[in-house]
Parts: structure tokens; C-alpha cells; sequence
């Protein structure tokens, strides 16, 4: 299985890592592209360190309670929660910067990374929690499947891929 080595502590804190660096990826695209800052937005920036220095306790949990029947999905709920809270507020931080145009000059127009996935992640989020309530062990290997999906550029290596053929 592609997030399951051994122990289920390990395979747990191997999907909060890809989910961290994710947002930091994400984070690192919404900085350099900052010519200035307000106070408004170094706070946006340090709820969402709070959300991600949260991360662990749920992680643990989950890692712990799996075997747990009476607390699992609760965990599984919970560590949700706060992947989805991470991603959202990565969006808030985005949106917030380029309203106040804290900005400098967007390349080729476009939008980035993080507003291309916040609603189909988001949405992603969603289902996996509510799968989560009734099956917590799917939910946690859609949570990897998601990091996985975040941290994987996918589609510049396909045009790297597609250049070199």
C-alpha cells in the first residue's frame, strides 16, 4: 500500500509531513509573490501556524485510536478538521493578500496553485470526513491520497515528461 509502512504511527505521520509540506509549498508560493505585508495578514499567517503546529495532536490520536472503536472516528474527525482548517486558511491568506493587493505583478495572469485546488480540495476534505464517520480507516488513505496529491506537481512533470519524448 502506497501509505502504509510499517506501524501505523509512522504511515499516520508520513501523511501530516506530505500535508505540511503541502502548505508550506503553497505558503512559499504566496510569499515570494509578496511585495509587502499588513498587520491583518501577519495574523491570517500565524492562525494558520497555529492550525499547523496543531497538527500533531490529532495525528497522534489518529496513529493511537485506530483500534479504538469508541474514539476513531472522533480522531479520524478531528484530524480532518484540521487539514481542511490548514487548507482554508492558506486560501484565506491568498485571498486576503491579493484583495489588499499586497501583490506584485501575477505571471502570465493566471492564477496559482492554491486558488486552482482550494474548492476541489475542500470538497475533497468534506467527503473524506464524512467517510470518516462511517469507515476511519478509507478516510485516513483518502487524507494521504490528497498530501500526495498536493505535494506531486503533476502536471509540470507531465509537460517535463512530454518535453523530453
Amino acid at each position: 500500500k502506497v501509505c502504509s509502512p510499517p506501524g501505523p504511527s509512522f504511515s499516520r505521520n508520513i501523511v501530516s509531513f506530505l500535508t505540511i509540506g503541502a502548505g508550506w509549498l503553497a505558503h512559499s508560493g504566496i510569499t515570494q509573490r509578496l511585495i509587502r505585508v499588513d498587520a491583518i495578514l501577519l495574523r491570517l499567517n500565524l492562525l494558520l501556524l497555529l492550525f499547523v503546529s496543531l497538527l500533531p495532536f490529532p495525528t497522534r490520536l489518529v496513529a493511537e485510536g485506530l483500534d479504538d472503536v469508541s474514539g476513531e472516528r472522533v480522531f479520524v474527525t478531528m484530524y480532518g478538521l484540521t487539514l481542511m482548517a490548514i487548507r482554508i486558511l492558506l486560501f484565506a491568506v491568498d485571498e486576503y493578500s491579493n484583495k489588499e493587493r499586497l501583490y506584485g505583478a501575477r505571471e502570465n495572469g493566471g492564477k496559482d496553485v492554491v486558488r486552482r485546488t482550494i474548492l476541489p480540495v475542500a470538497a475533497a476534505y468534506v467527503v473524506a470526513i464524512l467517510v470518516g464517520l462511517i469507515l476511519p480507516r478509507l478516510a485516513v488513505g483518502l487524507y494521504c491520497l490528497l498530501a500526495i496529491y498536493l505535494v506531486i506537481p503533476f502536471k509540470e512533470m507531465s509537460h517535463l515528461l512530454l518535453r523530453r519524448s
